[in-house]
C-alpha cells in the first residue's frame, strides 16, 4: 500500500469516527489499530494531523482517536523517529491540558499517549511535562496523573527527574484545597515513592547507581508532614484512603530517625482508621509496608505498639471471608503479611497472644487464630522451630470442636504441621487420627452451604480437604513415611473409620510401595511390636468384605483390593503370585462398570471365587479356621451395613466350606444360629422389599449355610435338624430355653431364617445328593409351616420351595425323578398367590410362587388339564389386575419388584406352553389372556399383549413341524391381536404388531418354510411400528390399514372368515380406537380378499347387522356400510339376497347398509337391477282361503317383494344413487308402478301387523310398512332421486299419492301420475312406454288397470304427438280392447277419447278406429249399466265433432238407438252422458240430418223435455244442451228460438212457461200439418219442411209422455201430465178421432201438484221414486 493510499484510508476511517452509533465508533477504532499494526508511523501521523486540523472536533471523538493512538504506540513506540515522537508528545500534551476542567475520558486518553511514548522517549516526555509545571502554581491534574503513571511504567527513566519534579510540586501542596487535586497529589507521591523504591532495589540495572535514598528523604518527609498532619484529618474518606495508600511506600523513604519519631503517631493513626472504613485492604497494605519499614530500621517503638497492633490485626483476620468480595480476600492476605512481619520480630509475644485464643469457643476467633497459626508455621518456620510442643499442646481443644469451619481450619493447620515436622513430636498421632476421623465423615453430615462463588461445593468440605491432606502428607512429605507406616493400618478395622477406608487404603498403598522399594525388612510388619495393629486375618476379612460394595466411599472396593494385593507378604507368603494375577482382573472388571451397571451378584461371586482360590492356595486348616473365627467376630461390625453383612456371611460359608475340620464347621454353624440377629431382615435373607438397604437375594445366614453345604451337606443338614428340634419351636418356653427372651413373633422370624437355610442348602448342595434329601429331609421340615399367616414366613416358605424345585429340575437325574409332592406344592403356591391383595404388589410372594410353579411344571408327573387351567388363571389374575406399575421416581424397589414378578409370570407361561407345543396349546394360552387383552383398562391390555407377544415368540422359536399341517386358529388369533394396533397405549400397539408378526411366521412355518426364512411382506410389519408410535389418528389408522393389507396377503383363504368374525367381535370393544382399527382392517381384508367369500356373505352380513345393533360407537355404522359396499362390489347378488333376508320392518342399521350400496353408481345400478328382479319374480301377494270361497277379499303380501320395495326406497334415498336411478329410470318406474297397482288393498302378514300395532322400536325405521304405501313411497323416492321433483310436487298438490294408496282412488291416482309425467317428465316417457308395452298381458288385473289408466291419460296430452308416441299408444290401447277386465276396456275407451283433447288434429286420421271402438263399447257386455258403455258415450261426445262426417254417418243411427235407453237410466251418470251425447250428435248433424236420425230426434224430444225436471242438475243441464242442439234439426225456427232463449246455461228456467211455449209451437206445427194434409198440395207452402216426415208427432209425444206418468223421479212424473195437458186443447174434429190415451189428471200421481207448480210458474214436484 502506497503512502498516499494509506493516508487516504486513514482519513476515511477518521472521518467515520464521528458516527453516532457507538458500535461503529468501536469498529473504526479497531480498524485504525489494525492499520497501525501494519503502518504504525503513517497511522500515527494521520491521527495527529486529523486532530490538529479538526480543532473543533468534540472531545468524545478526540478521546477515541487518542485511545487508538495509544494502542498503536503500546507495541510500536520503538519504531518512531524523534521528530514524530516530538510531534505526538506536543499533541498529547496539548490535548491533555487544553481545558482546565476535569474531562477525565479525554485527558486520560491523552495521558495514555504520553505514557506510551515515555517508555521510549522519556526525556522528551519529561521535558514537556516539566514545562507544564509552573512554580507557585498548582499543576494540571492530568499532568500529575501522567507523572505518576510514568513513574510506574518507566521508573528508571523518571526517578532521575524526581528531585526536579518534587521541587516543583512540594511548594504548592499547601495551596491545594480541592479534594480531587489532593487525591491526585497523593497518587503521584505514592507512585513516585514506589518508583524510587523499585529504582533503589535494582541499582544494578539503574542508569545512575549512585542514587541513594537520602536524595529523596527530605522532600518525601516534607510531603509526609503535609499528608499526615493535614490531609489525613479530612472528612473525605476517599482522600484519607489516598493518603494512607501513599504513606505506605513513603515510609520506606523517610529518614530512619524521622520514621522512629513518627511511629508513635503514625501507627495509632493508621489503626484508628480501621473503625472508620469498611474496606480495609488499603489500610492493611499500608500498615504492612510501614511495619516492614519499622522492622528494617530496627525500631524500638514497635514493641510498645505491639499489643494494639496484634489486637487490631486479629480482629481483622477474624472477619468472615466472603469469596464474592476480592478486597476482603486481599485484606486477609495483607493482614497475614503483617503477622508474618511481627512473627519474625516478636515470635514469643505473638504466640502468647495467639495460643490462648485457641481455647475460646467463638467460631470466628478460633478459625481466625488457626489461620494465623497455620500462616506463621509456614512463613516463620525458623522462628517457630522451638515452639512446636507448645503449638501441638494448644491444639487439644480445637480438635474437639465440631464446627465444620473450625475443622477445616484445624485440618489446614495439621497439614502445615506435617510439612514442618510437628507430627513427629509426641502428640502427633492425635493429629493423624483427627485427619482420619474427618476422612470418615459422611457427606450428609456437613450442613453448611458453600459460598455462591464456589464451583464445587464438595471440594471445600471438611472431608474433601481431609482426604486431600492425608494423601498429600502420605505421598509428598517424605519425613511422614515412618510416622504413618504401619500406624495407619490400625484404622482399617474399626467401624467408625469405615468412611475413611478409601483414602486410608490409597495412602497405605503408597506407603507400602515406598517401603517395598526400601527393602523387605522395612516392609514386613512386626505384629508383635505393634500390638494395636489388626491381625492379617482381620485385615483380609475387612478389605474383602468392603470390596463387595466397591463404589461406596469414592470407590473403596478398588482401593481395598489394591491394598490387599500390596499387603500379600504380610498376610501369607504363598499368595503373592496368585494375587498379583487375580487382583488386576478384579480391578479391570470394576473399571468396566459403574455403580449403576455393576451386576452385584456376579461381582460378589467373583470375590468369593477369589477367596476360595486363596484358601485353596494356603491350604492350611489352622489358618482357615482362624480366618473363619475372625470373620465371625466381625459380624457385629456390619449391623448397619446389611449388604456387606450378607456378603460376610457368604465369606464365612466359603471359609467353612474350605475347612476340613467337621467339628469346627458344626461349632461355627451352631454359633451362627445361636447368635444371629433374627429380628433383622438382613439375617433372614429375604425381605418384603429387597431393594431396601440394598439387600439382594441370595444373602445372609441362609447363604452361609447353603455355601457351606457344598462341601458339608450332611453336617449342615444335621446341624439344622438339631436346631429345629430345639425349644425355639415350642410355644411354651421353659426357663432353660436359650431363646427364653424371645417373643412368639421372634420365633416366627427364627423359623423364617431356618426355612431359608433349607432352601439355600438345596440350591447350593451337589445336585447328585439333593434328590435323595429333597423330600425326606428338606421339604419335610419346610412343609410343616405352610399354614402360617405371617407374610415374612410365608415369603420364606415360597422362596425355599422355589430353591428346592429349581435344584430338582437342574439335576441330571430329574427326568427319572418322580416328585410325589408336586401337586401338593403347586396347590399350595396357588393358595399363596390367591391370598395376595389383587390390586397391589407389596411382597415378592407372587414372584417366588410363580417361579416355584415354573420349576415344578417341568417335573414329573405332569399336571392335569384342570390344574393347568387353575395355575394359568390364578397367576394371570394376580398380576393383570394390579394397578399400573410405579414409575422410577415413585419408588425404584416397587418398579423392580413388579418387573421381576412379571418375568416370573412369563417364565411360568412359557414353561406351561412348552408342555403342549401345538396350535391347540397356544390357543389355550391365548384364550386365558383374551379377557385381559380386551380389558377396558389400558395397563391390563398392555400386560396381556406383552405376554401374548412373548408366548408367540417362544412358540415360533421352538416350532418343530414334522409334517405340513394347517395352523387352524391363525385367523382367530390375528383377529384378536390386530385391532390392538390402534390401542391408546403406545406399548400395546407395538406388542400387537409383534404378535401379528409372529403369527404370520408361524403360518409360514406350518406351510413348510424354514425358520431362517424371511418373508418380505411380513417384514414390512416391523417398519410399520414407527407409525404406531405417532399419536395422530390419521397416521395411526393409515398404519392399521397397512397392517391389514399385509395380513390379507399372507392369510390362507380358509382362515379368512374366522379372522373376519373375530374382528367383528372387536367392533364392540370398549376401547374406541381398537374398534376403529377393527373396522379399518375388516374393510381392508374385504377389499383385498373379498373375492373368496361368496359362500360366507350371508353369515358376514348377518354378523354385521347383529354387531350394529350391539355396538354403540358412531364410527361403526360408516365402517359397516363400507364393508357391505366392498362385499357388494365383489358379490353383489349375494349381498342383496342376504340383506333382503333382514326382518321387517327394517331397522335403521339395515337401512344404512342398503344405502351404502348406492355410493357408487355402477354398483348402485347393479343393486337396483337385482332388486327389481327380486320384486318381479315373486308373486306380490297370496290369496287366503276365505277369498277363494267368495268371502271378503284377504290378500296377504309376500315378504320378498315387500323387502325389495323397502330396500329400493333406502337405496334410492341416497343422493349418490342418482346416476343409477337415471340409468334404470324406465324399469324402476314401471316395476314400482306395477308394484303399487298390485298391492292396493293387500294386507301385511299377521306377524308384521302385530308389530305395526305394537309400534316400532326406536331402532327401527319410521316408514310405513303397509305394502301399497311402501310402494308409493318408493315410487315417489325414485322420482325425486331421478330429478323429477316437479312430478312429485304436482302429485303432492293434487293428492295423487294418497289416491294411489286407496282402492277407490287408485285409478285416478294413476291418471294424475300420468298427467304429471306428461307435463314434467315427457322425455322419459318413450322408454317408459316401451317397458310398459309388455304389461298388457299381466296376470294381475290391477296391474293392467293401472297401466291402462296411465296410458289413457298420456293421450290427453299433446306430449304423445310431440314425442311421436301416438301410434304406439293407440296400438297398446287397442291390444287391451278385448281385455277380460271391464275397467281395462273402459280405460281403453277413455284413452282413445283423450285423443280429442291431446291430439285433436289426429282424430280424423284415426276416426274409423275410434268410432268403432266407441260403438263397440256401447255394446259391451250384458250389464245394462256397464261402465264401458258409459265411457263410450263420454268418449263419443268428445270425438263426434272431430271425426269425418261420413265416418260418423254410418254409425249415427246405431248410436242414437243404443243410447236412447240410457235417457231414463236410474244412474245419473248414464242419463247425463247419453243425453249430452245425443246433443252432440244433433250438433254435428245440423243441416244434414237424415230422416232416420231425425226420427230418433223426434222420439227423444219428450224425454229431453221431461228430464229438464230431473232431480240431478247435471242431467237437467245436459237436457238443456241437447234440446238446444235438437232445435235446428226440427225445422221449426220458432221452436228452435224458444229452445235457445229458455235453455241457456245459467239461466233460470220457468218450466211451465217454457212448456207452454214449446207445446204451442208443437201444436201449431201439428195443426198446420193437419190442414195441409186436408187441403191438398196447396197447403205445403205453409207447413214445416221437416214436419211432414212426422205426421203423428203429437201422438208420439203424448204416447211417450204417458210412460213417464209412473217415473221414479217425482219431478219428472209431475212434468209428464203437465206436458200432456199443454197439448190437450185440440180441434174438435180431430179430438173425435183421437183415442183417449190420457187418463184423468186426478188419477195421475202428483198431477195436481204438477198443475199447481205449472200454474205458479215453478218446477214440477220432486222425484219420489
Amino acid at each position: 500500500m502506497t503512502e498516499s493510499s494509506m493516508k487516504k484510508l486513514a482519513s476515511t476511517l477518521l472521518d467515520a469516527i464521528t458516527d453516532k452509533d457507538p458500535l461503529v465508533q468501536e469498529q473504526v477504532c479497531s480498524a485504525l489499530c489494525s492499520l497501525g499494526e501494519v503502518r504504525p508511523v503513517e497511522t500515527l501521523r494521520a491521527c495527529e494531523e486529523y486532530l490538529r486540523q479538526h480543532d473543533k472536533l468534540a472531545h468524545p471523538y478526540r478521546a477515541a482517536v487518542l485511545r487508538a493512538m495509544e494502542r498503536v504506540l503500546s507495541s510500536h513506540a520503538s519504531e518512531l523517529d524523534k521528530d514524530t515522537a516530538s510531534t505526538i508528545i506536543l499533541l498529547a500534551s496539548s490535548e491533555m491540558t487544553k481545558t482546565k476542567d476535569l474531562v477525565w475520558d479525554w485527558q486520560q486518553a491523552a495521558s495514555g499517549v504520553l505514557v506510551a511514548v515515555g517508555r521510549q522517549f522519556i526525556s522528551k516526555v519529561m521535558e514537556e511535562l516539566l514545562r507544564r509545571l509552573h512554580p507557585g502554581t498548582l499543576p494540571h491534574c492530568a499532568v500529575l496523573h501522567t507523572l505518576a503513571s510514568l513513574s510506574v511504567a518507566n521508573a528508571f527513566g523518571v526517578v532521575p527527574f524526581l528531585p526536579s519534579v518534587l521541587s516543583s510540586l512540594l511548594p504548592v501542596l499547601g495551596v491545594a484545597k480541592q479534594d480531587t487535586v489532593r487525591v491526585a497529589f497523593c497518587s503521584a507521591l505514592q507512585r513516585f515513592s514506589e518508583g524510587a523504591l523499585e529504582y533503589l532495589a535494582n541499582l544494578d540495572r539503574a542508569p545512575d547507581p549512585t542514587v541513594r535514598k537520602d536524595a529523596f528523604a527530605t522532600d518525601i518527609f516534607s510531603a509526609y508532614d503535609v499528608l499526615f498532619h493535614q490531609w489525613l484529618q479530612s472528612r473525605e474518606a476517599k482522600l484519607r484512603l489516598a493518603v494512607v495508600e501513599a504513606l505506605g511506600p513513603m515510609s520506606h523513604l523517610l529518614p530512619s530517625e524521622r520514621l522512629e519519631e513518627q511511629l508513635p503517631k503514625l501507627l495509632p493513626g493508621i489503626l484508628a482508621l480501621y473503625k472508620k472504613h469498611a474496606e480495609t485492604f488499603y489500610l492493611s497494605k499500608s500498615l504492612g509496608q510501614i511495619l516492614e519499614a519499622a522492622v528494617s530500621v530496627g525500631s524500638r517503638t514497635l514493641e510498645t505498639q505491639l499489643d494494639a497492633l496484634l489486637a487490631a490485626l486479629h480482629s481483622q483476620i477474624c472477619v468472615p471471608v466472603e469469596s464474592s468480595s476480592p478486597l476482603v480476600m486481599s485484606n486477609q492476605k495483607e493482614v497475614l503479611r503483617c503477622f508474618t512481619v511481627l512473627a519474625c520480630s516478636s515470635p514469643d509475644r505473638l504466640l502468647a497472644f495467639l495460643l490462648p485464643r485457641l481455647d475460646t469457643s467463638n467460631e470466628r476467633t478460633r478459625v481466625g487464630t488457626l489461620q494465623v497459626v497455620r500462616h506463621v508455621i509456614n512463613s516463620a518456620a525458623a522462628q517457630m522451630e522451638d515452639k512446636k510442643p507448645f503449638i501441638l499442646s494448644s491444639m487439644r481443644l480445637p480438635l474437639l470442636d465440631t464446627n465444620s469451619k473450625v475443622k477445616r481450619a484445624v485440618v489446614q493447620v495439621i497439614s502445615a504441621m506435617a510439612h514442618h515436622g510437628y507430627l513427629e513430636q509426641p502428640g502427633g498421632e492425635a493429629m493423624i487420627e483427627y485427619i482420619v476421623q474427618q476422612c470418615a465423615l459422611p457427606p450428609e453430615q456437613e450442613p453448611e452451604k458453600p459460598g455462591p462463588g464456589s464451583k464445587d461445593p464438595k471440594a471445600d468440605s471438611v472431608r474433601a480437604i481431609s482426604v486431600r491432606t492425608l494423601y498429600l502428607v502420605s505421598t509428598t512429605v517424605d519425613r511422614m513415611s515412618h510416622v504413618l507406616w504401619p500406624y495407619l493400618l490400625q484404622f482399617l478395622t474399626p467401624v467408625r473409620f469405615t468412611g475413611a477406608l478409601t483414602p486410608l487404603c490409597r495412602s497405605l498403598v503408597h506407603l507400602a510401595q515406598k517401603r517395598q522399594e526400601a527393602g523387605a525388612d522395612a516392609f514386613l510388619i512386626q505384629y508383635d511390636a505393634h500390638a494395636s495393629l489388626p491381625s492379617p486375618y482381620a485385615v483380609t476379612g475387612r478389605l474383602l468384605v468392603v470390596s463387595s460394595s466397591p463404589y461406596l466411599g469414592d470407590g473403596r472396593g478398588a482401593a481395598a483390593l489394591r491394598l490387599l494385593s500390596v499387603l500379600h507378604p504380610n498376610i501369607h507368603p504363598l499368595l503373592g503370585q496368585h494375587w498379583e494375577t487375580t487382583v488386576p482382573l478384579l480391578l479391570g472388571y470394576l473399571d468396566e462398570h459403574t455403580e449403576e451397571t455393576l451386576p452385584q451378584e456376579e461381582w460378589e461371586e467373583k470375590l468369593l471365587m477369589f477367596l476360595r482360590d486363596t484358601l485353596a492356595i494356603i491350604s492350611d486348616n489352622a489358618w482357615i479356621c482362624q480366618l473363619s473365627l475372625e470373620l465371625c467376630r466381625q459380624l457385629p461390625c456390619y449391623d448397619e451395613a446389611p449388604q456387606e453383612k450378607n456378603f460376610l456371611y457368604k465369606c464365612i460359608g466359603t471359609t467353612l466350606g474350605a475347612a476340613s475340620s467337621k467339628e469346627v464347621v458344626r461349632k461355627h454353624l451352631q454359633e451362627l444360629l445361636e447368635t444371629a440377629r433374627y429380628q433383622e431382615e438382613a439375617e433372614r435373607e429375604c425381605v418384603l422389599f429387597p431393594a431396601r438397604g440394598k439387600c439382594a437375594a441370595p444373602q445372609g445366614l441362609a447363604c452361609c449355610f447353603g455355601i457351606c453345604a457344598i462341601s458339608h451337606l450332611e453336617d449342615t443338614l444335621a446341624q439344622l435338624e438339631d436346631f429345629v428340634r430345639s425349644e425355639v419351636f415350642r410355644k411354651s418356653i421353659g426357663i432353660l430355653n436359650i431363646f427364653k427372651d424371645r417373643s412368639e413373633n421372634e420365633v416366627e422370624k427364627v423359623k423364617s431364617a431356618l426355612i431359608l437355610c433349607y432352601g439355600h442348602v438345596a440350591a447350593r448342595a451337589p445336585r447328585e445328593l439333593v434328590l435323595a434329601k429333597a423330600e425326606s429331609d428338606i421339604l419335610r421340615n419346610i412343609s410343616q409351616h405352610f399354614s402360617t399367616k405371617d407374610p415374612a414366613l410365608k415369603l420364606c416358605l415360597v422362596q425355599s420351595v422355589c430353591m428346592v424345585s429349581r435344584a430338582i429340575c437342574s439335576s441330571t437325574q430329574a427326568g427319572s425323578f418322580h416328585f410325589t409332592r408336586k401337586a401338593e406344592l403347586v396347590a399350595q403356591m396357588m393358595e399363596f398367590i390367591r391370598a395376595e391383595p389383587p390390586d397391589s404388589l407389596r411382597t415378592p410372594i407372587r414372584k417366588k410362587a410363580m417361579l416355584t410353579c415354573t420349576y415344578l411344571v417341568s417335573v414329573e408327573p405332569a399336571l392335569d388339564e384342570q390344574a393347568r387351567a387353575d395355575v394359568i388363571h390364578g397367576c394371570l389374575h394376580s398380576i393383570m389386575a394390579l394397578l399400573p406399575e410405579p414409575k422410577e421416581e415413585d419408588g425404584g424397589c416397587q418398579k423392580s419388584l413388579y418387573l421381576e414378578t412379571l418375568h416370573a409370570l412369563e417364565d411360568l407361561l412359557t414353561s406351561l406352553l412348552q408342555r403342549n407345543m401345538t396350535p391347540q396349546g397356544l390357543q389355550i394360552m391365548i384364550e386365558h389372556l383374551s379377557p385381559w387383552i380386551k380389558s377396558p383398562r389400558g395397563h391390563e391390555r398392555a400386560r396381556a399383549l406383552g405376554l401374548s407377544a412373548l408366548l408367540l415368540r417362544y412358540f415360533l422359536e421352538h416350532l418343530r413341524v414334522s409334517a405340513l399341517v394347517p395352523f387352524h386358529n391363525l385367523g382367530l388369533l390375528i383377529g384378536l391381536f390386530s385391532p390392538r394396533c390402534a390401542d391408546l397405549w403406545p406399548a400395546t400397539r407395538q406388542e400387537a404388531v409383534d404378535c401379528v408378526y409372529s403369527l404370520l411366521y408361524l403360518q409360514l412355518g406350518y406351510e413348510g418354510f424354514s425358520r431362517d426364512y424371511r418373508d418380505d411382506v411380513a417384514e414390512r410389519l416391523l417398519s410399520l411400528k414407527d407409525g404406531l408410535v405417532h399419536p395422530d389418528p390419521a397416521i395411526l389408522f393409515h398404519t392399521c390399514h397397512s397392517v391389514g393389507q399385509i395380513i390379507a396377503k399372507r392369510l390362507p383363504p380358509d382362515q379368512l372368515i374366522s379372522l373376519l368374525l373375530t374382528m367383528f367381535e372387536a367392533l364392540g370393544d370398549p376401547e374406541k380406537n381398537c374398534s376403529r382399527a377393527a373396522t379399518v382392517m375388516i374393510n381392508c381384508l374385504l377389499q383385498e380378499r373379498g373375492g373368496v367369500l361368496q359362500e360366507k356373505v350371508p353369515e358376514i352380513v348377518s354378523v354385521l347387522r347383529s354387531k350394529l345393533q350391539e355396538a354403540q360407537g358412531e364410527h361403526i355404522l360408516p365402517a359397516a356400510q363400507h364393508s357391505v359396499y366392498l362385499l357388494a362390489t365383489q358379490h353383489c347378488a349375494a349381498v342383496v339376497s342376504s340383506l333382503l333376508g333382514s326382518p321387517l320392518p327394517l331397522d335403521s342399521h339395515t337401512c344404512m347398509l342398503w344405502r351404502a350400496l348406492a355410493v357408487e353408481p355402477r354398483l348402485a345400478a347393479q343393486v337396483l337391477g337385482l332388486l327389481l328382479e327380486k320384486m318381479s319374480k315373486d308373486v306380490p301377494f297370496k290369496e287366503s282361503r276365505a277369498f277363494l270361497l267368495g268371502r271378503t277379499p284377504d290378500r296377504v303380501a309376500t315378504l320378498l317383494p315387500l323387502s325389495a320395495t323397502c330396500a329400493l326406497f333406502e337405496v334410492m334415498s341416497t343422493p349418490a344413487a342418482g346416476p343409477a336411478v337415471l340409468e334404470l329410470y324406465p324399469q324402476l318406474f314401471v316395476v314400482l308402478l306395477l308394484r303399487v297397482s298390485c298391492t292396493v288393498g293387500v294386507q301385511l302378514p299377521r306377524n308384521l301387523q302385530a308389530q305395526e300395532r305394537r309400534g316400532a322400536s326406536p331402532a327401527l325405521a319410521t316408514r310405513n310398512l303397509e305394502p301399497c304405501s311402501s310402494a308409493v313411497d318408493t315410487l315417489r323416492s325414485m322420482l325425486l332421486r331421478s330429478g323429477s321433483e316437479d312430478v312429485v310436487q304436482r302429485m303432492d298438490l293434487e293428492g295423487g299419492w294418497e289416491l294411489l294408496r286407496t282402492s277407490a282412488g287408485h285409478e285416478e291416482g294413476a291418471t294424475r301420475l300420468a298427467r304429471a309425467m306428461a307435463e314434467h317428465a315427457g322425455p322419459r316417457l318413450p322408454l317408459v312406454l316401451k317397458t310398459l308395452a309388455c304389461t298388457h298381458s299381466s296376470a294381475y288385473e290391477n296391474q293392467r288397470v293401472t297401466t291402462t289408466a296411465f296410458l289413457a291419460e298420456l293421450l290427453n296430452s299433446n306430449v304423445a304427438n310431440d314425442l311421436m308416441l301416438l301410434d304406439s299408444l293407440l296400438e297398446s290401447l287397442a291390444a287391451r280392447q278385448k281385455d277380460t277386465c271391464a275397467s281395462v276396456r273402459r280405460l281403453v275407451l277413455r284413452g282413445l277419447a283423450n285423443l280429442a283433447s291431446g291430439c285433436p288434429d289426429k282424430v280424423r286420421t284415426h276416426g274409423p278406429q275410434l268410432l268403432t271402438a266407441m260403438i263397440g263399447g256401447l255394446d259391451d257386455g250384458d250389464n245394462p249399466h256397464s261402465p264401458v258403455a258409459l265411457e263410450a258415450m263420454l268418449g263419443l261426445a268428445r270425438l263426434v265433432h272431430l271425426v269425418e262426417s261420413w265416418d260418423l254417418r254410418s254409425g249415427l243411427l246405431h248410436v242414437a238407438i243404443r243410447i236412447r235407453p240410457f235417457f231414463d237410466s236410474e244412474k245419473m251418470e248414464f242419463r247425463m252422458a247419453s243425453i249430452r251425447l245425443f246433443g252432440h250428435l244433433n250438433k254435428v248433424c245440423h243441416g244434414d240430418c237424415e230422416d232416420v236420425f231425425l226420427d230418433q230426434v223426434v222420439g227423444g224430444l219428450a224425454p229431453l223435455l221431461l228430464h229438464l225436471q230431473d232431480p240431478q242438475a247435471t242431467v237437467a243441464s245436459a237436457c238443456r244442451f241437447a234440446l238446444r242442439m235438437c232445435g235446428p234439426n226440427l225445422a221449426c225456427e220458432e221452436l228452435s228460438a224458444a229452445f235457445q232463449k229458455h235453455l241457456q246455461e245459467g239461466r233460470a228456467l220457468h218450466f211451465g212457461e217454457f212448456l207452454n211455449t214449446t207445446c204451442k209451437h208443437l201444436v201449431r206445427g201439428g195443426a198446420r200439418q193437419g190442414v195441409v194434409g186436408g187441403a191438398g198440395p196447396g197447403g205445403a207452402d205453409q207447413a214445416s219442411p221437416q214436419m211432414h216426415h212426422f205426421p203423428d208427432l203429437l201422438g208420439r209425444l203424448l204416447t211417450t209422455c204417458l210412460f213417464y206418468f209412473k217415473s221414479s223421479w217425482e219431478n219428472v212424473r209431475a212434468a209428464a201430465p203437465l206436458f200432456t195437458g199443454k197439448h190437450h186443447p185440440l180441434p174438435r174434429p180431430h179430438a173425435a178421432r183421437q183415442p183417449r190415451l190420457m187418463p184423468p189428471l186426478h188419477r195421475v200421481p202428483g198431477a195436481a201438484l204438477g198443475a199447481q207448480a205449472a200454474a205458479a210458474g215453478g218446477p214440477g214436484p220432486a222425484h219420489c221414486g
